[in-house]
């Protein structure tokens, strides 16, 4: 038997477009081949509340009968949603010589984290198997092989080789972490798996792709490419003899800085913008930006703007030219002076006999994002924000200024990875000038202003972050790692307080353990942290 993985970016809704991919890669396999799909390839994932309208379903009643009809000599396992008797189930359907052979539904359904499955889903009770080209074959979906129950059921049944229907998304070691549990499984169950795993950008997600194939010793055969299609064919006979397997990236930094580049094209093209445009301010949030947005979508569709101000030092605006012209992007310089000194002549009636203080900071972070939403309306390219994760935790981020815009590409990243990915970026090809990763950050919206005026060091700042954010320690627990006390209670409090402004945000790729958005959802209004 010959089996084909097709690692395809599905679009989320898009149910003509998926299935006319999904014919496309049946026609291309071998004579009777099993060809696999992921997890609701048909709808994409998630498809979140689109689950909940009738016309789906006859959308997708559609799709597979012209999956069924192209079924003629191969078989096809494809993941859909299915609905019967009033209740939706997360599908896999197995057509071949134009009939259904299989559907199986999923069993174990994720409710944690990124994952709000029950909220749609019900969940299926039975292993579901078939025969085909002399081989036994059982289904299971993506969390079943997470539970240790569902794939039991398939012991003593004489089962040849296990398909899984995977939408896993990234987050730093995670393709280990699958590999690890999916080697263990295959060994207590004695039986070969494929793990097909889905690969786009997704709003705030990014499936990585990756995917693999075990065989029943739990050895890697196969491994499909990360954060890019793929397509793989396999033989099988009493087990699987070894293809390929391709090299996962060699180091944090290459894993991050690839999801991002997939993460942002798929956002901007999916959603039709002719291309993007930011706030190059010569600093190195804005330039790791500019990269992954190059590297994503192309020079020619990325167009940069320096906006100086009284307070901008010379070498910023140089820096910033320097990069664009390395990277070949549309640049352009437009003071914000006027403007500022305009909305200041407006509101100086009302300021009167009030100090400077950070309003005039803020407006002039807003008169940028006015510069850039003006760009974007004109010229159809979303505004890519630049903020990083350490700045959206406490809240070192201006609302309706440097947070306008539509999609936030560094979002999840710490400050200290920013580093590391500029350092990376540069192995590549040098393009972010050494002076924009060595000198102190800062925000230049007041005279000789640092970053650390403000904030503690981001070595202690982003450990800090991680404990309370991604772990959920208490503040005794930080401070029992040995940190300040008095920093502690202030990076938790900026923590807190600064929710209203982190759901105001631009959503952006989810990379770490919990990110802002779907792995984190608290209370605006809350009185936890004045309690600590």
């Amino acid at each position: 038997m010959q089996l084909v993985i097709a690692q395809s970016n599905f679009t989320v809704g898009a149910i003509d477009k998926n299935c006319q991919q999904i014919i496309a890669d049946v026609e291309k396999s071998p004579e009777n081949a099993l060809v696999v799909f992921p997890e609701l390839a048909l709808t994409g994932y998630p498809p979140e509340d689109l689950l909940l309208r009738p016309d789906l379903y006859k959308r997708l009643d559609f799709a597979l009968e012209q999956i069924a009809a192209i079924s003629h000599g191969k078989a096809v396992v494809v993941g859909h949603p299915f609905q019967e008797n009033g209740l939706i189930y997360n599908a896999a359907s197995v057509y071949a010589d134009g009939k259904l052979l299989a559907r199986y539904f999923k069993q174990a359904l994720p409710n944690y984290g990124v994952f709000d499955e029950k909220r749609y889903f019900a969940a299926g009770s039975h292993a579901v198997s078939f025969d085909y080209q002399g081989k036994r074959i059982g289904l299971l979906i993506c969390e079943d092989l997470w539970d240790d129950q569902p794939i039991a059921h398939y012991d003593g049944l004489n089962i040849d080789v296990i398909v899984s229907l995977n939408a896993s998304p990234f987050n730093l070691e995670k393709q280990l972490e699958r590999e690890a549990l999916i080697k263990k499984r295959a060994v207590n169950h004695s039986v070969a798996i494929v793990y097909a795993n889905q690969v786009c950008g997704q709003d705030e997600l990014v499936f990585d792709g990756a995917s693999f194939v075990v065989n029943r010793s739990g050895e890697l055969v196969c491994r499909l490419h990360q954060c890019q299609e793929d397509f793989a064919v396999l033989d099988f006979a009493d087990a699987f003899t070894q293809t390929r397997i391709e090299v996962l990236a060699d180091c944090e930094e290459a894993e991050i800085y690839q999801a991002l580049v997939l993460a942002t094209r798929d956002y901007v093209n999916k959603n039709g913008f002719k291309g993007a445009v930011l706030g190059l301010s010569g600093g190195i949030d804005s330039a790791l930006t500019l990269a992954v947005a190059v590297d994503a979508i192309g020079a020619e569709r990325v167009q940069a703007v320096m906006m100086p101000f009284k307070y901008t030092a010379q070498m910023s605006v140089e820096d910033a030219k320097a990069q664009a012209q390395a990277m070949n992007v549309e640049f352009d310089i437009v003071s914000i002076e006027p403007m500022f000194d305009a909305f200041m002549q407006a509101l100086d009636p009302m300021f009167s006999g009030t100090q400077k203080d950070t309003t005039e900071e803020n407006l002039q972070a807003r008169s940028r994002g006015v510069i850039l939403m003006a760009l974007s309306n004109k010229k159809g390219r979303i505004v890519l924000t630049t903020g990083n994760k350490s700045e959206m935790a406490v809240g070192y981020c201006t609302l309706y200024g440097d947070m306008a815009g539509g999609f936030a590409v560094i979002k999840d990243v710490p400050k200290t990875m920013v580093y590391k990915l500029a350092n990376y970026r540069n192995t590549l090809g040098k393009v972010i000038p050494e002076r924009v990763i060595t000198r102190p950050p800062s925000a230049e919206l007041a005279p000789d202003q640092v970053d650390q005026d403000s904030l503690p060091p981001y070595d202690d700042l982003d450990a800090i972050l991680e404990a309370y954010v991604e772990n959920d320690l208490s503040i005794a627990d930080i401070v029992s790692l040995g940190y300040d006390e008095t920093i502690v209670r202030k990076v938790v409090r900026l923590v807190d307080i600064n929710e209203y402004k982190r759901r105001q945000s631009a959503i952006g790729p989810k990379v770490t353990q919990r990110n802002f958005g779907k792995d984190r959802r608290y209370p605006i209004t809350s009185g936890f942290g004045r309690e600590h």
